[in-house]
């Protein structure tokens, strides 16, 4: 188990590569992450929900991704509310304080670790993901997934502190001392990340740990912004320069306040030909040629926040003027002429004007569909393409409207809206993955690129990608060592 000091040390990212070390050496790994909190999900091959990051993990060790490998995900859906999915189905929304509440958390237990017991005997090792901080005393009763975890698991725990935000040494050794002594004896490492600099500077300071400690330091990784991995969390999205570039499209995806799925963009991040940034910022949204509207997780509340900053008024400009605007399952029902919620899935709002963009009308149901989609664009082009739904709510075309299907999939059901070639909505995740999509969304904007630049293959970039990572925390930490942990000869 790579457990943490806290939230974004590097858990995930350290996981993704001991995922993709482990299947080079010959085992057969497969993540795990008991509970999960995040708004970027993906759908299983049996359309189910799980979090992204262990798809990103199962991806690196050769997998298709399970529910076993995340069998607990809770989407937040306010500060003090979140979706909780159990086994890849949501069963309810939770108010926090009751959620971390002792009662009723044997059940949730009983089905994390029926999770893993049934993972761990198809795989080996498992690389087990905990979550925040390895010492959170004051949640211990009703964790999940960290000690408790490891200790049903009979998990080594590599503690893993990130040295970039300070404090690394009081992080390290106050999460080992609050641990009680037969939790302590789990802990066989420790990883320093994040580091930068020369590393010569910090041998004093690895032997002071293990004096300190009594626990090994395995590694000290270097800081890297040469590695992409997709990311779990949605705080540096905003940092994307929104800077107009000449000689490439400009593409920016509108910065809603409840974001989710936003990896369906980290391929046109790496296109050579495009220039992607993320804004609700009416100037910068009107710097675009394409402007694309992500999924949300509070479809309704966001539509009326685009209304409220102008960034609604904003879209419906750059689209009379020449942009093509996109949408991607929420962004596609905001797209429509209205969105209706008579049910309260959402909340109390139960009809509001969508963009009037795409003549189709949603209505919010209590059932998600969650599920991965083969599909070709409807009029023929491009060949099969590969993706994934996961949404709340029906779109069909609105009363006396014919609307065109974007796609149509491997089933026979249509999916999407096109008005034309700068406008249309999709409910796939992960459609910007199809080059042949990609190609045909920016080929109105062709004309602006500086010369011919190739297809961006992102499946072979990705694979490259954790190869490098693989390469990189190999050459930091301390291998050997690991494996003998592992087997018990340490």
């Amino acid at each position: 188990m790579l457990a943490g000091t806290g939230s974004d040390v590097g858990k995930s990212v350290l996981a993704t590569a001991l995922c993709r070390i482990f299947l080079q050496d010959g085992y057969a790994p497969a993540p795990f992450k008991a509970q999960n909190m995040a708004l970027n999900s993906f759908a299983t091959p049996e359309g189910l929900e799980i979090g992204r990051a262990q798809a990103v993990q199962a991806e690196a060790a050769g997998l298709p991704c399970h529910t076993d490998m995340n069998p607990l995900l809770l989407k937040p859906q306010s500060d003090h509310t979140s979706q909780v999915v159990l086994n890849g189905r949501p069963i309810g929304n939770r108010d926090a304080y009751d959620y971390f509440r002792k009662e009723g958390r044997q059940e949730l237990r009983d089905a994390v670790y029926a999770a893993y017991d049934r993972l761990s005997a198809r795989f080996n090792p498992i690389v087990m993901e905990g979550a925040g901080s390895l010492a959170e005393i004051n949640l211990r009763d009703s964790d999940l997934v960290n000690v408790p975890m490891a200790m049903h698991a009979g998990a080594d725990i590599i503690l893993v502190g990130d040295i970039d935000r300070g404090g690394v040494f009081a992080s390290v050794y106050g999460s080992v001392m609050l641990l009680p002594p037969e939790e302590r004896r789990y802990v066989k490492g420790i990883i320093i990340n994040k580091f930068r600099g020369d590393l010569r500077l910090f041998e004093n300071g690895r032997k002071m740990l293990e004096e300190l400690c009594g626990i090994p330091v395995l590694g000290v990784v270097p800081y890297f912004t040469d590695i992409h991995i997709e990311e779990e969390d949605s705080v540096a999205l905003a940092a994307k320069s929104a800077a107009a570039q000449r000689g490439k499209i400009n593409i920016a995806v509108v910065l809603l306040r409840h974001i989710s799925n936003f990896t369906d963009f980290d391929s046109l991040e790496r296109d050579p030909r495009v220039h992607l940034f993320y804004t609700n910022n009416v100037d910068e949204l009107a710097k675009a040629d394409i402007i694309i509207l992500p999924g949300s997780k509070s479809t309704l509340d966001d539509l009326y926040e685009l209304r409220r900053n102008g960034a609604a008024a904003a879209i419906l400009r750059a689209r009379r003027e020449g942009a093509t605007v996109l949408g991607i399952c929420g962004g596609y029902q905001m797209m429509g002429v209205q969105i209706r919620d008579p049910h309260h899935v959402e909340g109390d709002i139960e009809a509001m004007p969508g963009l009037g963009l795409l003549p189709v009308v949603t209505e919010m149901l209590g059932d998600k569909v969650t599920r991965q989609v083969r599909f070709t664009a409807a009029d023929g082009t491009g060949g099969t393409m590969e993706g994934y739904e996961i949404h709340m709510g029906k779109t069909v075309p609105a009363e006396g409207s014919a609307a065109t299907p974007l796609n149509r999939l491997e089933s026979g059901q249509s999916d999407g809206c096109i008005v034309d070639g700068k406008c249309m909505g999709t409910y796939i995740h992960g459609i910007l993955d199809n080059p042949a999509f990609v190609d045909t969304l920016l080929a109105p904007h062709s004309g602006k690129l500086a010369e011919e630049a190739e297809r961006f293959d992102y499946h072979a970039f990705k694979e490259e990608q954790y190869d490098k990572l693989a390469d990189h925390v190999r050459k930091y930490v301390d291998m050997p060592l690991l494996y003998d942990i592992l087997k018990g000869k340490r």
